[in-house]
């Protein structure tokens, strides 16, 4: 019993993980695109950093160092590593679903290949 907890440091990882790429996206895809001149783009940032939407994307990525350090404490590298391909595949679908972006056939092809070369590797 206690080992199956010790896996959810890598789960609890995975979560920050997915949450705050995905947070991330969306509070900064509502703030247009980064200005060309070096004033615009300061002012753009500091903007950027003052939405509690992206601070929160900043402080799940914080707390998935966190947890990812717990998991190394219990886990060889090469053991729980692989466990990460889950956020691509967990990204695209949510990325799609949430976010509205196009799943197309090159991308889910890229994913499975991901997870494939991963669940290899771990193996060997």
């Amino acid at each position: 019993m206690a080992r199956l907890l010790d896996y959810l440091y890598i789960f609890a990882t995975i979560i920050f993980t997915v949450y705050g790429q995905l947070m991330l996206k969306w509070r900064i895809s509502r703030f247009g695109a980064l200005p060309e001149d070096l004033f615009g783009k300061f002012k753009f940032m500091v903007h950027l950093f003052m939405d509690p939407g992206v601070f929160s994307g900043f402080l799940a990525g914080f707390l998935a160092s966190i947890t990812w350090m717990a998991a190394m404490s219990k886990f060889d590298l090469s053991h729980a590593y692989p466990f990460m391909s889950i956020n691509f595949v967990v990204v695209l679908i949510l990325g799609t679903w949430i976010l509205s972006e196009p799943m197309t056939l090159q991308k889910v092809i890229g994913v499975s290949l991901i997870v494939i070369g991963t669940v290899v590797a771990a193996r060997g």
